[in-house]
């Protein structure tokens, strides 16, 4: 039985924190949900860590479905929840809903997320929601507005854009959001947020007290070009593979694979 969104408020009440990680293919889906992931996210980071992209912007909503279909072959038990890709939903609610339906619909996702939380969006996850789609909001740094932020800053440093970033949070919760990720902002105001939400916060870059965690899965496998400087890395997996494909061809050129 999947992981639903109830259960991810009841483990806000009871304190047990939430681990969610991107996934792009079957394989690491499948590997992801077997290993007990909570949340599998089928991010928009897809564009930069398996398309090669620069930024999140380029990826199309044909892309994300195309990934998605492949992902929900993977996924049995965590809740799956897809990124709408950049100008696929800010152009009005009426456009949010045909992305959402094509993603709920043709890919199987159980919610989908969306940045930004400022008055025109929390309209927009209302009307998605009152429709009959979840909706995860994502506040602080927002990467499909990376040009606009100057880069991927940290945000919500000052007074004025700390009150920013948790008015949009608490737009978001009063719209019908289930849940809300706090990317690379403030420790103390991401607390400030996870004690003011009802719903659960996420956190990327956001410190320790934040409802649960996500990262991107090459992140913490070490298997991206670049890393952000919040992330930990679990594991070396790029010098592994690389030794491995090394001795491979080592190993055909020189006749001794196969025996």
């Amino acid at each position: 039985m999947s992981i639903t969104i109830q259960q991810l408020m009841q483990w806000k009440q009871q304190g047990r924190a939430i681990a969610v990680l991107t996934a792009y293919d079957y394989g690491m889906a499948r590997l992801l949900d077997t290993a007990g992931v909570d949340v599998i996210l089928v991010g928009d980071s897809l564009a930069m860590v398996a398309l090669g992209y620069e930024t999140t912007l380029p990826l199309t909503l044909a892309e994300m479905l195309h990934h998605a279909k492949a992902v929900r072959r993977g996924v049995k038990n965590a809740l799956m929840v897809v990124d709408l890709p950049f100008l696929t939903y800010q152009e009005s609610p009426q456009q949010a809903m045909r992305s959402a339906g094509q993603v709920m619909k043709e890919a199987g996702a159980q919610a989908v997320k969306l940045e930004g939380g400022y008055p025109e969006m929390a309209q927009t996850v209302r009307y998605l929601v009152q429709a009959g789609i979840p909706v995860m909001g994502h506040v602080g740094l927002t990467p499909q507005s990376v040009h606009q932020l100057g880069g991927f800053r940290k945000q919500g440093k000052t007074a004025e854009a700390a009150d920013r970033i948790l008015t949009e949070a608490i737009a978001l919760e009063n719209a019908g959001a289930f849940a809300v990720v706090l990317e690379h902002i403030p420790a103390k105001l991401a607390m400030e947020i996870t004690q003011k939400l009802t719903i659960p916060t996420i956190g990327i870059g956001a410190g320790a007290h934040c409802d649960g965690q996500v990262l991107v899965t090459p992140d913490l496998l070490g298997l991206s070009a670049w890393q952000p400087p919040f992330v930990k890395t679990y594991a070396n997996l790029e010098e592994g593979v690389t030794q491995a494909i090394q001795q491979y061809c080592q190993e055909v050129r020189s006749r001794q694979f196969p025996q």
